[in-house]
């Protein structure tokens, strides 16, 4: 694999698209929700067995109906030991975008925006001439507007083989203009509309420039206004630091190998991904949000069946994308929420349809993976495991079913793999 492969990939890594954890599963055939409660001692067993595949530190929150387990495995600092705990503060990265695509939907209920209108009627200066025509509200909001991705331009120094951009824009101060050029400038991925779609940051950055525009108020302030505090989320917040607010874990980043030993990047100025992936919650929290999200309890009816409409997004592998979620089927039936990571931190984060039945989970190591000659992502130990927590903690305990029925998670950059 030439310098420029392994380059191309790590920078898709560092763009936080949703395929992380390695938790998506091979298309089956749905099945109906189990309604087998928690099983706390499995639960507990499960999430150990990630960290014993080599995560420094995770946690997680499950929960079905009324009831909840919550837990919490390894370490948050690996120099001194300090424990992790489930209530830890975490950098949720692109969950940001299911934040962000609620207050658009609330605005679109409304009349202050159309979802199928081009974002040029809204952002003339921002995206001119007949690309701001074509590309609509929704083509932001659903992967499908081909601008391109902003994290390989914000950090050039990926494409050279080398982590240097990350360490010296640790505190950079960006406007979210600055952080939209950095992928309208670059070229499209294709034309806009097209399916499928492109996974891009940029869309989402520019989706907070609209939200300032229809409401006169800084886009950040009107999500905490109207969705954080909203949902009731005491625990959630964009920082207006570049550290994170509350007990928090360190944030290890290994780049697919570029970094050894793993960097803590728990101190970083999220300018530079804003109302695309700049939040903080908790496990709690995140459950709280998608419960509230999926009955009604944020937006509309119309709204949410909106933001149901999928359509497919390359996203490392490919994904039902709608606006601002995806849909996760898993054995127990279809699920809804987003995944997210940034340097250092992971989460994934699945509701059922009706609310009842989530599972949240965040980790504190990133990118631990390696790279083979053919420029395919090597999944670890912890991916699997990881997708085991993830379906228990789902579908209750549907292990040996899921081995019968054969699904098996996908690798971190999509691939498909067996074991």
């Amino acid at each position: 694999m030439t310098k420029r492969q392994f380059a191309k990939k790590t920078g898709r890594r560092a763009a936080a698209v949703a395929a992380t954890l390695g938790v998506l599963f091979a298309a089956s055939p749905a099945q109906a929700a189990t309604g087998e409660g928690l099983d706390r001692r499995a639960l507990r067993e499960a999430l150990d067995a990630v960290h014993e595949a080599g995560m420094y530190g995770l946690y997680g929150e499950v929960r079905d109906g009324a009831k909840s387990w919550r837990g919490a495995s390894g370490v948050a600092d690996v120099r001194t030991n300090r424990p992790v705990k489930p209530d830890m503060v975490h950098r949720v990265g692109s969950i940001t975008k299911t934040f962000t695509a609620v207050a658009v939907l609330q605005q679109v209920a409304r009349g202050t925006i159309e979802l199928d209108a081009p974002i040029g009627r809204y952002l003339p200066d921002v995206v001119p001439g007949e690309r701001g025509q074509k590309i609509t509200v929704r083509m932001l909001l659903n992967h499908t507007s081909h601008i391109a991705d902003l994290v390989g331009p914000a950090f050039p120094s990926l494409y050279e083989n080398s982590t240097q951009s990350l360490d010296d824009h640790r505190f950079r101060k960006l406007t979210r203009l600055q952080t939209a050029k950095f992928g309208l400038d670059a070229p499209p991925t294709g034309e806009p509309g097209a399916t499928p779609g492109v996974y891009s940051n940029t869309n989402y950055v520019l989706a907070g420039l609209l939200l300032e525009k229809v409401t006169g108020t800084k886009a950040e302030d009107y999500i905490t206004r109207h969705v954080i505090r909203e949902a009731g989320l005491r625990h959630t917040a964009f920082p207006r630091t570049p550290h994170i607010p509350g007990p928090h874990s360190k944030a290890y980043e290994s780049m697919l190998g570029l970094i050894d030993p793993p960097r803590d990047y728990s101190v970083y100025d999220m300018s530079w991904v804003t109302t695309a992936g700049a939040l903080t919650s908790t496990m709690d929290d995140l459950n709280r949000f998608y419960r509230a999200l999926l009955r009604g309890e944020l937006i509309g009816p119309a709204e949410l069946a909106e933001m149901k409409k999928t359509v497919p997004v390359v996203a490392g592998g490919l994904l039902d994308y709608g606006l601002g979620i995806y849909a996760y089927d898993l054995p127990c039936g279809r699920f809804w929420g987003h995944s997210g990571s940034v340097f250092g931190m992971a989460t994934e984060s699945a509701t059922s349809e009706d609310g009842e039945r989530q599972i949240s989970m965040g980790v504190n190591r990133t990118k631990y993976q390696t790279i083979d000659e053919n420029g395919h992502v090597v999944p670890h130990d912890i991916d699997y495991a990881s997708a085991r927590f993830v379906v228990l903690g789902a579908c209750g305990d549907v292990r040996a079913r899921t081995a019968k029925q054969g699904y098996v998670p996908f690798a971190a950059d999509g691939v498909r793999v067996k074991r």
